[in-house]
C-alpha cells in the first residue's frame, strides 16, 4: 500500500458520537473555512452552508429531515452541517460542493473530530425548515463530533460500527491503467 496521510488513514464516518462533547466556536469557524478554501471550477464556490449546535434551533430543524433510523444516532452528534450549492450547473457545482465538504471532513480529523455524511434526508422539508430560497439546494448533511461509545448504539448499528473497515482494492477502481515505460539508463 501506498504511504497516506494520516488524516486520510485514519479518518472514517462513525455513528457512535459522544452526546456530552460540544463544539467549540473556534473548531466551527475551522471546519467552514477549510470548506471554503476548496477549489472550484472558476473560483465559483457554490456552496452554501447551515450550521446548527446540538439542540439549537438549526440542528433541530436538520434532525427531523433526516430518516428515523438516522435521527437515532445523529441526534448525538455536537453539530449538523447541511452542504448546499447554487444554481447553475448542477453536475459542477454538486462536485465543487463534494470538494468543499472533503476539505470539511479533513479539517475535522486534524481535530480529532468525525464527520459522518449523510445524502438520505427529507430535502424539500429541510429547504422549508432553513427557509432557503429557490436558488439553494441541499445535498448532504455532515454529522459532526467526537467519537462516543459504540456500544450505546442499537444492535444492528453497533455491528456496523464495530466491523473492520473495508474498501475496494485499487486495481478494482482503476478504469485505465497505463503500462510502465521502461526506463532507459542515461549515459
Amino acid at each position: 500500500m501506498a504511504d497516506l496521510t494520516p488524516l486520510l488513514a485514519f479518518r472514517w464516518s462513525p455513528r457512535s458520537f459522544d452526546p456530552d462533547a460540544e463544539l467549540a466556536g473556534d473548531e466551527a469557524d475551522s471546519l467552514l473555512e477549510a470548506a471554503r478554501w476548496a477549489p472550484s471550477a472558476g473560483n465559483a464556490q457554490p456552496w452554501r452552508f447551515a450550521l446548527g449546535h446540538r439542540q439549537d434551533d438549526t440542528w433541530k430543524r436538520i434532525l427531523v429531515s433526516l430518516t428515523e433510523t438516522d435521527q437515532r444516532w445523529a441526534r448525538h452528534a455536537s453539530a449538523l452541517v447541511v452542504g448546499a450549492h447554487t444554481e447553475g450547473d448542477p453536475e459542477q457545482a454538486a462536485y465543487d460542493l463534494g470538494q468543499s465538504v472533503a476539505h470539511l471532513t479533513v479539517q475535522a480529523t486534524a481535530l480529532g473530530l468525525h464527520v459522518h455524511q449523510l445524502t438520505r434526508f427529507d430535502r424539500a422539508g429541510l429547504t422549508a425548515e432553513l427557509g432557503l430560497s429557490a436558488g439553494i439546494r441541499p445535498l448532504v448533511v455532515a454529522a459532526v463530533g467526537r467519537l462516543g461509545d459504540p456500544y450505546a448504539l442499537p444492535a444492528e448499528l453497533r455491528t456496523r460500527e464495530t466491523a473492520l473497515r473495508r474498501r475496494h482494492p485499487l486495481a478494482a477502481l482503476l478504469l485505465h491503467r497505463p503500462t510502465p515505460r521502461p526506463v532507459t539508463p542515461v549515459p
